[in-house]
């Protein structure tokens, strides 16, 4: 059992792409964590899709040994993602922790989740540790940036740590400020178990495994625990820890971080933020666990080519006890059938649940167009709140459509700041503040509807401010609008799954840009097929689909003009049956074109 004053927990937070998984990468590899033949560029992320994408998607972690002044001390680092969708899995990690490494990079300085994150551990009462990396680049100004986060953030500059997490130059100061400076863990050995589940995953073999920080108490193998919340007890089989890889130990005690198997199958008895305790030596007072995160956008997911709902739901499943921040509910369309109505943290994360759902689960997904949560004021009163445009109610009995606003910082070049206006004025946002973080750049505070942030702001952002420009955003409130329901009809019927909610003044441009990009999307029939878009019953945009024509009067050459005329009637009497009866067919495609950034 370790000696709580060798043990030291903190994470690794920073915007995206400042170093946080070389950095991890450099740490195990100096204190010998891993031989140079098991080394590899981000080590810590371990899912496929965080290689491919080359960004951290879930917070992962490793305790290492690092011996300082003769003594060995116990590190239990979690490297932590950095884009604003997965702000909930920072806030997760935080709660296992006493401090905090804030990376900057040396060339960019504070961006929009350095303030977010540094907020964020603040209000938890964290040590922050200021690091400064890449000072390898050649671009690097290490010095100034220091300067600039301590007039941003109010962190001592003349304490910050140069570091390189491509060379490993400073790493092995940054560890001895970690020991000196971060305090370790309070807990009691001798009191009743306490220990947080901070994370789940399922394994194939063995059940679910879940990953715990303990702060009272200690188990081991052996031991029958209780999970308070869900009220049921399991038997432990295995308790370790990740050195990076797993490796089993006797037991975990107060202040450590680590895992264990309990044979649990169920996935619905393991929640995130749970407390365990054990079933003879119960604690009396649960730990505080997590706030349930606010999902911001919502979509529908069906079943595609070759996939049930039953294979579809169990994929969902054990997602879920993976990633928590996603929400799931049965639901139906006439043009889709089951499926599952899904609440996501932002479009990133929407993305990268359905690659996961895709590969992990072994499925198919037709996804329909994302859109975010709507307060509906009726006549009598009463407030419902909607995630769907087939949830709105009839018109008549309408009072008021609220529309949630975000809290937006844009942190820019000094230069960029007309065009990030006009950006912002299209997307119909209002300016509250300006402040000058330094000579050459600028944070910019607006309120932003988040109907027009989700979809391609960033990018827009990105490319009017020459890739310098970054953002950060919190729900504020709702507000009303002068919102309305745009149908999409082909051939005649109203397809519920490719209706959008849309601000008046935009519905007409919309709906064009729509219908044109649906003609493309639906191959021609033997019928022509009308495509149009509505607002009640006025149709604001429409396109045709012509349809194949046989010409059924090449052999009638020479002869009565009239005869031709009558095969041509009949073909057409013909196609007008068949229009009324056949079946307009619908490709994926066409649900996923509503996706289009350029929309």
């Amino acid at each position: 059992m370790a000696d709580l004053s060798l043990i030291r927990n903190f994470s690794i937070v920073a915007h995206i792409d400042h170093g946080k998984s070389t950095l991890a990468d450099r740490i195990l590899e100096f204190t010998g964590a891993l031989s140079k033949r098991e080394m590899r560029d981000q080590f810590l992320d371990d899912m496929d899709l965080e290689r491919e994408m080359g960004i951290t998607i879930k917070a992962n972690r490793a305790t290492v040994l690092f011996k300082n002044d003769g003594k060995s001390y116990m590190l239990n680092l979690i490297d932590t993602p950095g884009h604003v969708d997965f702000h909930y899995e920072v806030s997760r990690a935080l709660a296992a922790c006493e401090g905090v490494l804030m990376l900057v990079d040396a060339t960019q300085g504070v961006q929009a989740q350095t303030v977010a994150n540094a907020y964020l551990a603040i209000e938890a009462n964290l040590e922050i540790i200021l690091v400064i990396n890449k000072i390898d680049l050649p671009a690097a100004r290490p010095e100034d940036i220091a300067l600039e986060t301590e007039q941003v953030l109010g962190l001592d500059a003349s304490s910050a740590i140069f570091t390189s997490g491509k060379t490993g130059e400073g790493v092995e100061e940054l560890l001895k400020a970690i020991v000196a400076r971060i305090p370790p863990p309070s807990g009691d050995l001798d009191a009743p178990l306490r220990a947080l589940i901070y994370d789940a995953k399922s394994d194939v073999h063995r059940g679910v495994i879940s990953h715990a920080r303990v702060f009272d108490g200690r188990f081991k193998r052996g031991d029958k625990i209780e999970l308070m919340a869900a009220d049921r007890e399991f038997i432990v089989t295995e308790v370790g820890k990740f050195m990076p890889k797993p490796q089993a130990v006797e037991s975990l005690g107060a202040g450590e971080v680590g895992y264990y198997f309990a044979g649990i199958k169920t996935l619905v008895d393991v929640n995130i933020g749970d407390t365990i305790t054990l079933a003879a030596n119960p604690a009396t007072k649960r730990l505080p666990g997590y706030e349930t995160p606010q999902q911001m956008v919502f979509c529908d997911f069906y079943c595609g080519i070759g996939t049930t709902t039953d294979r579809l739901r169990e994929a969902m499943e054990k997602l879920w006890l993976n990633d928590s921040s996603f929400t799931y509910a049965t639901a139906s369309s006439d043009a889709l059938g089951i499926g599952f109505r899904c609440g996501f943290l932002g479009l990133l994360h929407m993305r990268i649940i359905q690659e996961r759902l895709e590969r992990e689960g072994d499925v198919t997904v037709v996804q329909t167009a994302p859109t975010v949560t709507y307060e509906i004021v009726l006549k009598d009163g009463t407030i419902k709140r909607i995630e769907s445009p087939s949830e709105l109610p009839d018109m008549s009995t309408i009072e008021e459509i609220r529309e949630p606003f975000v809290d937006g910082q844009l942190i820019i070049p000094a230069e960029c700041v007309g065009p990030v206006m006009q950006l912002a004025l299209e997307r119909r946002g209002r300016h509250r503040k300006t402040e000058y973080l330094s000579p050459t750049r600028v944070m910019m505070t607006y309120d932003l509807p988040l109907c027009e942030i989700i979809y391609d702001f960033y990018d827009k952002l990105k490319s009017c401010t020459r890739g310098y420009g970054t953002a950060d955003y919190h729900l504020k409130d709702y507000e009303v609008g002068d919102l309305v329901r745009m149908d999409i009809l082909v051939n005649g019927v109203s397809v519920d799954a490719l209706s959008v909610i849309v601000h008046r003044d935009k519905a007409q441009w919309r709906g064009r840009k729509l219908i044109a990009r649906l003609k493309k999307e639906i191959g021609r029939h033997m019928f022509e097929i009308p495509l149009q878009a509505a607002i009640g019953g006025k149709i604001i945009a429409r396109e045709t689909i012509r349809a194949f024509r046989k010409d059924v009067t090449a052999k009638c050459y020479g002869g009565d003009i009239t005869r031709k005329r009558k095969l041509l009637e009949k073909q057409k009497e013909g196609k007008k049956r068949m229009r009324t009866v056949g079946n307009v067919s619908i490709p994926q495609e066409a649900f996923l074109s509503i996706l289009d950034p350029e929309d």
